[in-house]
Order: structure tokens, then C-alpha cells, then sequence
């Protein structure tokens, strides 16, 4: 399997990082993790790591190729869930530990993604954006009812709240997984927590990942990408952090 990958956390205008991300390659697969933790400064970084650690065991568990890579979404972040939800065990559901995620599989030239939140998947194409995950949150059911229009996202007073996360509640959230997704020569899969795209068109995004952008390397396009979300936001920018794997064959 040819891939090239990227991952970039960058602290903004925040005071800690509570963000997560890797890209953990094997020789037939590669499963990309973005997490942005929720809560209090200490319980959002608790989450965000028991969250990584919890996918990549399930990830490093399960030979590659995966036989079934949806159910493998399904059930990493389920258990993923339960790993997180039981921090909060005895504490308040506003105090409890939380995390949003978006994590994508690639392998056998197509990918697999799946997300909780308002952490998003993007999957590039010849400078384009040819899908991207639509948000757990308020904002975007009031988009889907058509009661808001797209553009008045970013100045809406609900932007920030999410309809489900990891951790809270025991009950399992929802959660949205993609069907297989072919890739071709070049294609780029990005993952990015909302840090990174609150204040950027998807059409912005594009154009700075693009092949040519920085130096052609997907680490200097990723880098272009989050250094211009902070700037973006500037002086309130959030955690910012992205991932993404392009594909060769």
C-alpha cells in the first residue's frame, strides 16, 4: 500500500491542547484518528486520550486487510465510547469527560470513515472537495430544515453545540459511517476537528490542500491549512488540529 500522511496539532489561542490525532500505518492498512476533547481543561485532554488509545488498540488488534471495515468503525467507537463514558462515572453529565472524533480506514484502495460530532472527514480530489461528513449538531439540523441558510453558520449563537460525543451519557451515540469509497491516484482523505474548519469554506480548504500547495508534500499542504484556520479565527481561535493519508498506486 502507497500512502503519504500527514498530522499537525496546533495550541491557537487556547491555553492547552486538548485535541488528539495519528495516523497508524501497516503494511495493508492505515486507520487516520482526529479527537477533540470536551469538558474542563483536564477532563477534555482524559477523554480525548483514553478515546485514542482505546481505537488504536481495537486497530492493532484486528488483521489487516480488514475483513469487514465498517463493523470494525462501528465497534472501535463503540468501544471507544464505553471507554470514555466510564471516567465519568459519579460526576455530573455537564463535568463528564467527552469527546468529538472522526477517524477514516484506508485500505485495498478505497476508504472507510466514520465520525461523532462536529469532527469532520473530508475526501479531495483534483483540488475539490468530492464529500465530507455533515456535523452532529445543532446548526445543521436547523440547516437540514432548511431554517438557517449555510452562510449564517458561522456567526450562529448553537455553532458550537454538538447533538452526541463520546463519553457523557452510556447510552451509545450516533454516530455516521460512510459507505466504501473508491480512491484514486492522488486523492487525499483529511480529518480535522472543528478548530480547523469553523472559520473556512470548504472551497478555502480545497484550494490549500491542494497537490501544488507549499512545497507539493502533504505535510506542507496540512501545514498551510492549519496555520491559516488560526489565523482565521485570530484572536479566538481553538485547538486546530488535521490529519490526512494521500493515496498512490
Amino acid at each position: 500500500m502507497q500512502i503519504e500522511y500527514a498530522e499537525l496539532s496546533l495550541l491557537g489561542d487556547r491555553e492547552d491542547n486538548q485535541d488528539r490525532v495519528t495516523v497508524s500505518a501497516q503494511e495493508q492498512a492505515a486507520l487516520l484518528v482526529v479527537i477533540d476533547g470536551m469538558g474542563g481543561h483536564s477532563d477534555g485532554s482524559r477523554a480525548a486520550d483514553t478515546a485514542l488509545k482505546s481505537l488504536l488498540e481495537s486497530f492493532r488488534q484486528t488483521p489487516a486487510p480488514l475483513f469487514d471495515p465498517l463493523g470494525f468503525l462501528h465497534m472501535a467507537l463503540s468501544r471507544a465510547h464505553d471507554d470514555v463514558a466510564k471516567l465519568g462515572n459519579g460526576q455530573t453529565i455537564d463535568t463528564r469527560p467527552r469527546a468529538t472524533t472522526a477517524i477514516c480506514l484506508v485500505q485495498e484502495g478505497a476508504a472507510f470513515w466514520a465520525h461523532i460530532g462536529d469532527s469532520r472527514v473530508y475526501h479531495l480530489r483534483g483540488g475539490a472537495v468530492v464529500s465530507r461528513t455533515r456535523d452532529h449538531s445543532h446548526v445543521e439540523q436547523l440547516l437540514r430544515e432548511g431554517s438557517i441558510r449555510e452562510e449564517e453558520i458561522p456567526g450562529h449563537p448553537m455553532r458550537n453545540f454538538v447533538e452526541c460525543c463520546l463519553g457523557g451519557e452510556a447510552m451509545l451515540p450516533e454516530m455516521t459511517l460512510s459507505r466504501r469509497q473508491p480512491l484514486e491516484d492522488g486523492d487525499m482523505i483529511m480529518a480535522c476537528t472543528d478548530g480547523v474548519w469553523s472559520n473556512l469554506k470548504d472551497t478555502e480548504i480545497a484550494a490549500l490542500l491542494k497537490p501544488h500547495a507549499g512545497n507539493g508534500s502533504a505535510r506542507s499542504a496540512l501545514e498551510l491549512l492549519v496555520e491559516r484556520a488560526v489565523a482565521a479565527s485570530a484572536p479566538h481561535s481553538d485547538n486546530a488540529t488535521a490529519a490526512s493519508i494521500v493515496w498512490h498506486h
